[in-house]
C-alpha cells in the first residue's frame, strides 16, 4: 500500500516536475514514510479511469492509421489483461504482467508467438501511457521479447501452382490464383479491387495496403489473359473485380477465397493451401532470382525491411551455389 501511495503521488506530479525532481521526491517520501504503516482502501478499477485511458489509446492508434481489425485486437487484449488483474492501469506493476502472461500461457496452452504478440500490444499501450505522462514508467519495459523458434515457412512449388491452375473449374478461380501468384498482394487488398482499378495496358493496379497506404502492384501476361477472359464471361453489373459465383453476385470476401482454396488443396492433395502462401512464394522466388530486397519491400508494401526478410526464404541450393561462388 505504501509503494502504491508513493507511485500515485509521483504520477500526480508528473506534469510539474522533471526526472531529477521526481527522483528526489521519491527519496523524500521513502524516508518520511519509512517508520509509518499506511492503510486504506484501494480504488477499484471501475472507480478509476482505466476504461477512459484505454479508449484514448485506441483513438490515438486509429489516428495513426491502424485498421479496425487491429484496433479490435488491441482493445480485447488490453481489456482481458485489465479484467484479469483487477487493478487500475496506473497501478499495474511489472510483476503483475509477468504473472499474467505466465498464467495466460499455462491456461490457454498458447504458443510463444501468441504470448509475445500480447506482450507487444501491452508494451505499446503502457509506452503510450508513459509518453502521455499518465504513468512514470512502462511496467513492460523490463519484460523482454519472448524468444520464438524460427521455422521455415512453406511455399508452393512450381508443380503445385500448375496443378492448381490446371484443375480450376471456374474462370474466376483461375484468375484469382494468377493474381495472387503474380502480384504478391494481400488477399485483403485483392477483395477491395474494382474492375476499373485494373490497367491492362501496363499490367498493373493500385491497391490499398495496411494503414490505407497506396502502392502499385504488377501482374504477368498469363494473369492478364485469364483476368480478361473471366471479366468478359460475367453478366453482372457489380463493379467488384471478383464476385461470388451465385446470384446476386456480391463482392467476394476474404473468407470465401480462403474456403475455396482450402477445398482445392484437399481435392488436389496439396498441403496448407491459403492466400498468404502465394505472397510468401512470390517473395522467395524474387529473392532467388536476384531481386534487390529494397525493391521487394516496396512491391510487398512493407514498412520495415525486417518484415520482408521474414517472407523471403532463400533456398538452400542457392546458398550452396553462392558459397561456391564467393567463398570456394
Amino acid at each position: 500500500m505504501k509503494q502504491e501511495l508513493m507511485t500515485e503521488v509521483m504520477q500526480q506530479m508528473l506534469s510539474y516536475l522533471d526526472n531529477a525532481q521526481l527522483k528526489q521526491l521519491r527519496q523524500v517520501m521513502e524516508q518520511t514514510l519509512f517508520h509509518y504503516e499506511v492503510t486504506g482502501t484501494e480504488v477499484k478499477p471501475e472507480e478509476g479511469d482505466s476504461n477512459d485511458l484505454i479508449a484514448m489509446f485506441i483513438a490515438a492508434k486509429r489516428i495513426e492509421g491502424c485498421s479496425e481489425k487491429t484496433l479490435k485486437y488491441y482493445q480485447t487484449t488490453i481489456d482481458a489483461m485489465v479484467s484479469s488483474l483487477g487493478k487500475n492501469v496506473r497501478h499495474i506493476l511489472t510483476e503483475d504482467l509477468r504473472n499474467y502472461l505466465t498464467e495466460y500461457q499455462s491456461r490457454n496452452q498458447s504458443s510463444r508467438v501468441t504470448i509475445d504478440n500480447i506482450r507487444r500490444i501491452l508494451s505499446s499501450f503502457f509506452s503510450w501511457l508513459e509518453d502521455e505522462d499518465y504513468i512514470i514508467k512502462s511496467p513492460v519495459r523490463r519484460i523482454h521479447k519472448v524468444k520464438t523458434a524460427s521455422s521455415i515457412k512453406e511455399t508452393y512449388s512450381d508443380e503445385d501452382l500448375e496443378k492448381m491452375r490446371d484443375n480450376c473449374e471456374e474462370l474466376r478461380d483461375l484468375a484469382m490464383i494468377d493474381m495472387l501468384a503474380s502480384t504478391g498482394m494481400r488477399v485483403g487488398e485483392m477483395v477491395l479491387l474494382n474492375r476499373d482499378d485494373i490497367n491492362f495496358a501496363e499490367r498493373e493496379c493500385v491497391v490499398f495496403g495496411k494503414g490505407d497506404k497506396e502502392r502499385i502492384v504488377y501482374f504477368d501476361a498469363r494473369a492478364k489473359l485469364h483476368l480478361q477472359e473471366y471479366l468478359d464471361s460475367r453478366t453482372d453489373e457489380n463493379p467488384a473485380l471478383f464476385v461470388t459465383l451465385r446470384a446476386p453476385h456480391e463482392r467476394i470476401q476474404i473468407g470465401g477465397i480462403e474456403h475455396r482454396l482450402r477445398e482445392m488443396g484437399r481435392r488436389l492433395n496439396i498441403p496448407k493451401v491459403h492466400p498468404h502462401k502465394f505472397r510468401r512464394t512470390l517473395a522467395t522466388m524474387a529473392i532467388d532470382k536476384g531481386m534487390p530486397i529494397e525493391q521487394l519491400q516496396r512491391l510487398l508494401g512493407h514498412q520495415r525491411i525486417d518484415t520482408t526478410l521474414q517472407y523471403a526464404m532463400v533456398k538452400q541450393s542457392n546458398v550452396k551455389t553462392a558459397h561456391r561462388k564467393y567463398i570456394g
